[in-house]
C-alpha cells in the first residue's frame, strides 16, 4: 500500500514509518517540523514539509500523492501546555485535522489510522481501563483527541471512511535508528536518562503519597515498536473501531527510576515534589481487544527491556537528532 503519514518526523511517527517501510509499504511523510526532526524521517520515505493548517496545500498534496490510507500522528501533545494555551490544541488537533479529513474525502481516501490517547478517559473510575470506559477528559489535549474521534465517527457514517482510533498509554523505548527527542522533554524515561547522560542535574518525582505500593504514580509503558506493529495491523480492519494500546500492567515512577539506574549503571539524582493536578494514581490499559481483534502481540513487556532500548539510542545520539 501507499501510506501517507502525518507527523512522520515525530517520535512515534518516525518509528511507524520505519516499520511500514520494512513491511514493504510505500510511505509519504507530511510534517511541518515544528516538533519533528528532518533527520528522524527514514531515507526510504518521501518527505513533504507541510502544515495541515494550510487547507489548500493539504488538498493539493493529498491529490498529488493519492495514498491508499493515512496514518495521522500530527498533533500538539503536551498536557501542561494545553492547560495554558487551549487555542493551540483545538486549532492544531481539531481544525488542522479537519483539513486532512476534507482532503481525504475529496480524493476518495477511505482508510485512516488515528493516533489517539488514553487522555480521552481523564481520571478513570476503575483500572485496567477498557474501551467502554467513560471518556471524560480533564485537559484540552485529551478533549481535542476525543473531539477528533467523534469527527471520525461521522466521517465514517457519512463518507464511508473506515478508521481505527488507537488510544495509547505511555509510549517509550526506541529502535536502533529512531528514538525520543522532544524539543521540550516532559516524558519520564528520557528525562531520567538525560540525568545519566549528564544533560540534567536531577529528575523530578511528582507525588509520593498516592495509594500505590511505593506512593508514586503507576503507568502502563508500551514500547514504540509495539505501537508501530499495532498501527500496521490496524490498516487491515474492515469496520471502524477503537483500541487501547498498553501492556496491561504498570510500573511506578520510582520503579522506572530504579530500572534506569540498573540499565545505565549510574546513580541518578531525583527530587521529590508535590503532586501535579490531574495525575491519577493508576493508568493501566485493558488491551485485550487489540490482541484479539488485531492479532497484536507486543514484544516488550518488562520496563527494564524498554528502558534498555531507549538508553542504547540516547547513548548513540546524546544530542538527539541535532537539528
Amino acid at each position: 500500500m501507499k501510506i501517507l503519514v502525518t507527523g512522520g518526523a515525530g517520535y512515534i511517527g518516525s518509528v511507524c514509518v520505519e516499520d511500514l517501510l520494512n513491511r514493504g509499504h510505500e510511505v509519504v511523510v507530511f510534517d511541518n517540523l515544528s516538533e519533528g526532526h528532518r533527520n528522524a524521517v527514514d531515507q526510504r520515505a518521501t518527505f513533504m514539509q507541510l502544515d495541515l493548517a494550510d487547507k489548500s496545500a493539504v488538498e493539493r498534496a493529498v491529490a498529488a500523492t493519492m495514498p491508499d490510507a493515512v496514518m495521522h500522528f500530527a498533533a500538539s501533545a503536551l498536557v501542561g501546555e494545553s492547560m495554558e494555551n487551549p487555542y493551540k490544541y483545538f486549532f492544531n488537533n481539531v481544525s488542522a485535522g479537519l483539513n486532512l479529513l476534507t482532503a481525504m474525502v475529496e480524493n476518495g481516501v477511505k482508510r485512516l489510522v488515528f493516533s489517539s490517547s488514553c487522555a480521552t478517559y481523564g481520571i478513570p473510575e476503575k483500572v485496567p481501563i477498557d474501551e467502554l470506559a467513560p471518556q471524560k477528559p480533564v485537559n484540552p489535549y485529551g478533549e481535542s483527541k476525543l473531539i477528533f474521534e467523534r469527527m471520525l465517527r461521522w466521517f465514517d457514517q457519512i463518507h464511508g471512511m473506515v478508521f481505527a482510533a488507537l488510544r495509547y498509554f505511555n509510549a517509550a523505548g526506541a529502535t536502533a535508528a529512531f528514538g525520543e527527542d522532544h524539543r521540550i522533554e516532559t516524558h519520564l524515561i528520557p528525562c531520567v536518562l538525560q540525568v545519566a547522560l549528564g544533560k540534567r542535574e536531577q529528575a523530578h518525582v511528582f507525588g509520593t503519597d498516592y495509594p500505590t505500593p511505593d506512593g508514586s504514580c503507576v503507568r502502563d509503558y508500551i514500547h514504540v515498536s509495539d505501537l508501530a506493529q499495532a498501527h500496521a495491523l490496524a490498516l487491515e480492519i474492515k469496520t471502524s473501531d477503537y483500541f487501547n494500546l498498553g501492556i496491561g500492567d504498570g510500573a511506578s515512577v520510582l520503579e522506572v527510576v530504579e530500572a534506569c539506574k540498573r540499565v545505565t549503571g549510574k546513580d541518578i539524582r531525583t527530587v521529590r515534589e508535590g503532586r501535579r493536578p490531574g495525575d491519577p494514581p493508576y493508568l493501566i490499559a485493558a488491551a485485550d481487544k487489540a490482541r484479539e481483534v488485531l492479532g497484536w502481540k507486543p514484544e516488550f513487556e518488562r520496563i527494564e527491556d524498554i528502558v534498555r532500548t531507549a538508553w542504547d539510542w540516547h547513548r548513540r545520539h546524546p544530542n538527539g537528532y541535532g537539528d
